[in-house]
């Protein structure tokens, strides 16, 4: 007999993933290339605008977030950065591809509900640490 009991790291990855099921779901997701900008609404009625650079900085990849705490890469340069293509992962995220080179970030739908919910606050912390270090969006 096999025991089909969710065991705690399979539990933990839906939940990373985004698989909740009190998680939001996107209804459409548009691409603005024109105005670098990432427009989603969600199946409870919120609707954000992501910036791609906000997007790009805040990826959910290891390359950016480190594997720990104090591990994160704070991202420079990234002001002009376009998502030159989009792919869906199963039914939890999207991949974008990004115009630097940058692919490997999973965007769970809850980790884009997050940003929207949080983008103001996430976006004043990226200036603050890019003046701290003496970096620039440029």
């Amino acid at each position: 007999m096999v025991d089909r009991t969710p065991c705690a790291s399979t539990t933990a990855f839906a939940q990373m993933a985004g698989l909740d099921s009190k998680t939001p779901h996107p209804t459409s997701i548009v691409v603005h290339r024109q105005s670098r900008v990432l427009e989603i609404e969600f199946d409870q009625g919120s609707a954000f605008r992501l910036p791609f650079e906000l997007l790009r900085v805040y990826s959910p990849s290891a390359e950016v977030r480190g594997h720990g705490p104090g591990q994160e890469v704070l991202q420079i340069g990234k002001r002009g950065v376009d998502i030159v293509a989009l792919e869906p992962v199963g039914n939890y995220a999207v991949q974008p591809r990004f115009s630097d080179g940058h692919a490997t970030g999973l965007y769970s739908w809850d980790y884009l509900y997050w940003l929207g919910v949080n983008q103001e606050t996430l976006w004043n912390d990226y200036l603050k640490r890019l003046e701290a270090a003496g970096a620039s969006r440029e």
